[in-house]
């Protein structure tokens, strides 16, 4: 009976370590990888260094930002921070650019 007393004490903070750092951590991250797994083209997005930017093309591990007329930076996937704007029609978004460049 001894022996588990003195368990006790660890075993409870093992518990209280699991539901307010390791299991909201496991949470983050799978939200996190949802996002990178449903970012699109037209999306437009914040780069961890703070760089916003439209997605011009995506690769498996790769995504190249339209960050102004005519430049383009190539990224690592990873390095997408949060999306602002999310496209549902990639097409219709690079149509409402042009027309908008167009009446400049």
């Amino acid at each position: 009976m001894e022996g588990l007393q003195s368990f006790l004490p660890i075993i409870i903070m093992f518990a209280i370590f699991y539901f307010l750092l390791i299991r909201p951590q496991q949470k983050r991250q799978k939200q996190r990888n949802a996002m990178l797994a449903s970012v699109k083209k037209g999306d437009k997005i914040v780069t961890i260094g703070g760089v916003h930017g439209t997605i011009q093309e995506l690769a498996d591990d790769t995504v190249t930002l339209r960050i102004a007329h005519n430049v383009h930076v190539t990224f690592d996937r990873g390095a997408i921070n949060s999306v602002v704007t999310s496209s549902n029609e990639p097409a219709a978004a690079a149509k409402t650019e042009e027309t908008k460049e167009e009446s400049k």
